[in-house]
């Protein structure tokens, strides 16, 4: 007999609030941690620290090496796929014309059959011939019926009745894309940007890895903060600065070049393909426990 304390009943129908609590039952949430975010300063390819970086019109860094690497290797799946739909769409041709010869042919001897009594020799394998090059009708009774009976019949494990499902090769996109945010994307719309890096004495004595500041305000860069770049001289400054000086005296405060409102690429930082940048750095899993399994579906829990 079990016992009558409520935790410990476990003969009921249905799941207690401590059994569920103990399978986890509802949303459960967990913190993203730093490992779970990419640096601000890392590709987005490798998720290492770039090299000759280089940024897209939206704000996704890589390295140079790595996005081209990316270009061309899509722009050889691309000539590979356009070079399949063209020999695809070339045999589909000379099907098409392979169909109506044939058909062609078969309205030509069921014509000669009528007048003359027998059918010549035909170009389709499907017939069977005889020596002289001449079908009775027996045989083309015959032929007939076995066409039928293969169209028919439902033995599909027979490799002659099992039916094949064409292969269709859809045209390709002729566009490269960009891995991260899946737009259309050139090599000529590629830009490279340049961080500042932190070089006082203090900064060499205390650190070893490199650290970045805005060249405006002087502020230490990190996740936390929105970076901006230049795309007419790759500039990089904190939001702030961009948005107080650059957007209003359209020259650069490094350079003193000339930039306008376009030019200014708001960078995107942060995330992976596990979980993306923002203010909310939770990861949702939403349990619901399914009658007589005890762990029931496991979905990820709805957005409100």
């Amino acid at each position: 007999m079990p016992q009558r304390h409520s935790k410990n009943n476990n003969d009921l129908a249905y799941f207690t609030y401590d059994e569920k609590k103990k399978l986890g039952y509802g949303t459960q949430r967990e913190r993203l941690g730093k490992d779970s975010i990419k640096p601000f300063d890392s590709c987005s390819l490798c998720l290492k620290p770039v090299i000759d970086p280089m940024s897209c019109q939206k704000g996704h860094i890589f390295c140079k090496e790595c996005i081209l690497e990316c270009l061309l290797a899509q722009k050889k799946d691309i000539q590979r796929k356009t070079a399949a739909h063209a020999m695809q769409q070339k045999q589909d041709k000379e099907d098409e014309e392979e169909k109506l010869a044939l058909q062609k042919a078969r309205e030509l001897d069921a014509f000669d059959q009528q007048n003359h009594g027998a059918l010549p020799q035909y170009s389709d394998k499907n017939y069977n011939r005889d020596k002289n090059g001449f079908h009775g009708a027996n045989s083309v009774k015959a032929t007939l019926y076995e066409e039928e009976a293969l169209r028919t019949m439902k033995a599909f494990w027979l490799p002659s009745a099992t039916p094949e499902a064409p292969s269709k090769v859809e045209a390709p996109s002729t566009c490269t894309t960009c891995p991260e945010g899946s737009e259309k994307l050139k090599m000529k719309t590629l830009f490279p940007i340049h961080f500042t890096e932190d070089t006082t004495e203090q900064k060499k004595a205390t650190s070893l890895d490199k650290s970045y500041i805005c060249p405006s305000c002087k502020v230490t860069i990190t996740n936390t903060i929105a970076l901006v770049a230049l795309s007419s001289c790759g500039h990089v400054f904190c939001k702030k600065c961009a948005d107080k000086f650059m957007a209003v005296d359209k020259v650069c405060l490094v350079c003193n070049k000339a930039c306008k409102e376009r030019n200014l690429v708001l960078l995107e930082k942060g995330g992976t393909g596990f979980s993306a940048h923002g203010d909310n750095l939770e990861a949702k899993d939403f349990k619901h426990l399914g009658s007589g399994s005890g762990l029931g579906l496991v979905r990820p829990a709805m957005k409100t």
